[in-house]
């Protein structure tokens, strides 16, 4: 798909660990400079951002669902064997209960140890965990998922009450893959949505930086994805390059177009509308000496339509796959680079927007990041953080 070209960036923006920038780019004219900011930095926020509710839970990647019969709210996060913990409520206190996987991830890419960036959903008395594993920087990565009749932990204790089925058929992307849109997408950051109002066709979205956020239609026993290209939607893209390519980026380990900082999709539904969630920006390794330019470290951002296959666009009627996105929460006091959403219902109708965020007041580091959450209101059909 053709993109829009922009003007060129200089070197001050985005960058990762064990990045080698390539040549420095010519610095913009001065009037170039206004139309850059505009490009890269959200509009301001019409009204002060609320703070977050930041709790004890250490976590990347968040997926919570509650488990009303009990109260149990159980979190499922990126780590070894995909480890679960419970609280009585988001607020916590929350406690490790155990892990999805018993063993080491049967996925043929990545690291199979510490799978990332689960989603957990639940349908008819079945629970799928959906994961990635990948290696940082590379898109070298599949998608699988695991099943169990109990949303708990295998406790090592006896059978394990989580099936690991796998890599999802079509679900790998990388060295040596052909199928669209796999050739050219990152499969990790996978997350699953019914749609309940037609025909309860399941749909992943997923990807990560590169080509950005594509969505496919399940199988109708979850476990699979349909292979017809026509099925295929993108859904979103970061048209600019925020940071030139490495000097080794290859396609597969790094973009040789550049640094295209978009991930993370989550959707939702509040009738009529369907959201896509996403977070922008540099995550989670942040050194306190070197912090990204401001506006460019993680912030969540949204479009809308009225059907889960897109086409998305937001406030100002920008389609997401343009650069559009409606910045909804951002770093604010000391809250710090807040991303990896989702949405969570409770039986009350009260909507949340759950989140991994630093808090600047105790550090910047990969393992400083909690879970938050904060409730939401819809004003006009547009969520706003409270």
């Amino acid at each position: 798909m053709p993109t829009t070209q922009w003007p060129l960036l200089p070197t001050f923006s985005i960058t990762q660990p064990g990045d080698e920038p390539g040549p420095m780019l010519p610095q913009p004219r001065p009037f170039l400079r206004r139309i850059i900011r505009s490009i890269t930095h959200p509009l301001p926020q019409p009204t002060p951002l609320p703070p977050t509710h930041i709790t004890d839970l250490h976590i990347h990647d968040p997926s919570i669902i509650h488990d009303a019969t009990t109260n149990t709210y159980y979190a499922y996060g990126s780590g070894p064997r995909i480890p679960i913990h419970t609280a009585p409520s988001l607020s916590g206190p929350w406690t490790l209960a155990g892990t999805v996987l018993s063993h080491d991830s049967k996925l043929p890419r990545g690291d199979t140890k510490a799978p990332w960036a689960p989603t957990t959903i639940s349908l008819n008395g079945v629970y799928y965990c959906f994961y990635a594993t990948s290696n940082s920087g590379c898109r070298n990565s599949a998608l699988g998922v695991a099943t169990s009749s109990h949303p708990g932990p295998d406790l090592n204790s006896g059978p394990s009450t989580w099936t690991d089925h796998g890599a999802l058929p079509l679900g790998i992307s990388g060295i040596g893959i052909t199928t669209y849109p796999f050739d050219r997408a990152n499969a990790i950051d996978i997350s699953v949505v019914i749609d309940h109002t037609t025909d309860g066709t399941a749909y992943m979205s997923f990807g990560s930086f590169w080509t950005g956020i594509w969505q496919i239609p399940l199988t109708g026993d979850f476990l699979g994805a349909d292979p017809r290209v026509e099925e295929v939607r993108h859904l979103a893209f970061e048209p600019t390059a925020v940071h030139p390519p490495a000097k080794k980026a290859d396609g597969v380990c790094g973009d040789a177009t550049g640094m295209h900082p978009i991930e993370g999709a989550f959707v939702s539904f509040r009738d009529p509308w369907w959201y896509l969630w996403f977070s922008w920006g540099k995550c989670c390794h942040f050194d306190p000496e070197r912090l990204p330019r401001e506006g460019m470290e993680y912030s969540i951002r949204l479009g809308r339509s009225l059907s889960p296959r897109g086409p998305f666009h937001d406030k100002r009627g920008r389609d997401l796959l343009n650069g559009g996105g409606e910045t909804i929460y951002a770093s604010n006091d000391d809250v710090y680079a807040p991303g990896g959403q989702g949405v969570l219902a409770d039986e009350g109708g009260m909507y949340f927007i759950i989140i991994i965020v630093m808090n600047k007041s105790i550090g910047y580091g990969f393992h400083d990041a909690r879970l938050g959450f904060n409730p939401l209101v819809y004003v006009d059909g547009w969520p706003v953080a409270q």
